[in-house]
């Protein structure tokens, strides 16, 4: 008489692999890379565009610089990261119409009658070599200088934060304070 040999009972092997794969979706942690919210421009084509427009003083370009060890320099003067808001808000809003900073054209707003509209941009380049982090904390101070401008003349004019106006009050509030950040192709700058 041959002896049989006991088999492991394996119904409810494919319960315990599955529920060891919920286990495992669940309690694992997942990073969340860091990026930009940006809204990509119109398509403009370039046969619609005069060459005299794409003239650009250069007394209304805020130029923004990281180089590869990740140093600031802003308007060819070194710079903290920290001082960058404050500096992109003083040019954008030209509040004393400094004839160092850009210029201004009148323009019928609605809500505001007629105002002075900065013809302001802001350039931002980068080395291939600047890390990551330092080109996300740059671009989220100069995004955060328009949007503090746009507060804090929603809460001057309108009583209430950017956030909870209406679209058209938004547009016109957009109109005076626009988000013109310019990105220039990163690239190598100086040796190795």
């Amino acid at each position: 008489m041959a002896r049989k040999t006991p088999e492991v009972p394996s119904a409810s092997l494919a319960d315990i692999a599955f529920m060891l794969l919920i286990f495992f979706l669940v309690t694992t942690t997942m990073d969340v890379d860091s990026g930009l919210e940006r809204r990509l421009p119109q398509w403009v084509n370039p046969e619609d565009i005069q060459d005299d427009d794409q003239q650009i003083k250069e007394r209304n370009v805020f130029v923004v610089l990281v180089n590869r060890n990740n140093d600031l320099l802003v308007e060819n003067e070194y710079a903290r990261i920290e001082d960058l808001r404050e500096r992109a808000k003083e040019f954008m809003a030209n509040p004393d119409d400094n004839e160092n900073l850009p210029e201004k054209d009148p323009k019928e707003v609605a809500y505001f009658g007629e105002v002075m509209v900065t013809k302001g941009v802001i350039s931002l380049r980068n080395d291939l070599d600047t890390k990551y982090g330092t080109y996300l904390a740059v671009q989220n101070e100069l995004v955060a200088a328009i949007n503090e401008l746009r507060e804090e003349l929603s809460n001057t004019k309108f009583g209430k934060s950017y956030g909870q106006l209406e679209d058209d009050q938004k547009r016109a509030i957009r109109t005076i304070y626009p988000s013109k950040i310019s990105e220039a192709e990163p690239k190598k700058v100086g040796g190795n």
